[in-house]
């Protein structure tokens, strides 16, 4: 399969909400389970995200598989990137299109975007302990656990979310 990694159109942003929402809700990966869950209307958003970060789409035969926030040094989006650093944020491959390389595809798009920046020290993501599909894709591409840097984004929550990092 030919995959095609290019900037979303605003014609891509609700099929690719409804991919990246749906594949949290279907993975188990929303705090709160349901479409009721604050993030699954965040994840939704791909308009709000495109205005202040590059959202990403793979594509194939003219159909969206999945998608991505790259987030520059310095953006707006960033949650946990420092100084020099992008941000990886909301990766999603609709269940169809899983093992077939897209989600390399699109992480391998962002490590060429930050490495083209040259302004950049690395590239930075956080994911959740359940996905270790994920995570061997990331260590797969270079990218190392950077413990010391994971964090709790729900206040009063045990939630944690894990960090990865590439220096480029």
């Amino acid at each position: 399969m030919d995959i095609l990694i290019r900037p979303a159109e605003p014609t891509d942003y609700e099929p690719l909400g409804e991919i990246t929402a749906r594949a949290y809700l279907n993975d188990g990966l929303l705090a709160f389970g349901d479409e009721d869950d604050w993030y699954f209307q965040e994840l939704k958003n791909v308009a709000k995200r495109a205005e202040s970060a590059e959202v990403l789409v793979a594509a194939a035969n003219d159909r969206i598989l999945g998608g991505v926030t790259y987030v520059p040094s310095g953006g707006p989006l960033a949650e946990l990137a420092r100084p020099g650093e992008a941000e990886i944020r909301m990766l999603a491959v609709s269940h169809e299109a899983r093992g077939r390389g897209v989600g390399q595809a699109l992480v391998q798009a962002c490590i060429d975007r930050a490495s083209a920046a040259g302004t950049g020290t690395g590239l930075v993501l956080c994911t959740q302990p359940t996905m270790h599909t994920a995570h061997r894709l990331y260590e797969r591409l270079g990218f190392t656990r950077a413990p010391e840097r994971d964090w709790k984004p729900i206040p009063g929550n045990d939630f944690t979310l894990l960090t990865y990092e590439l220096t480029l």
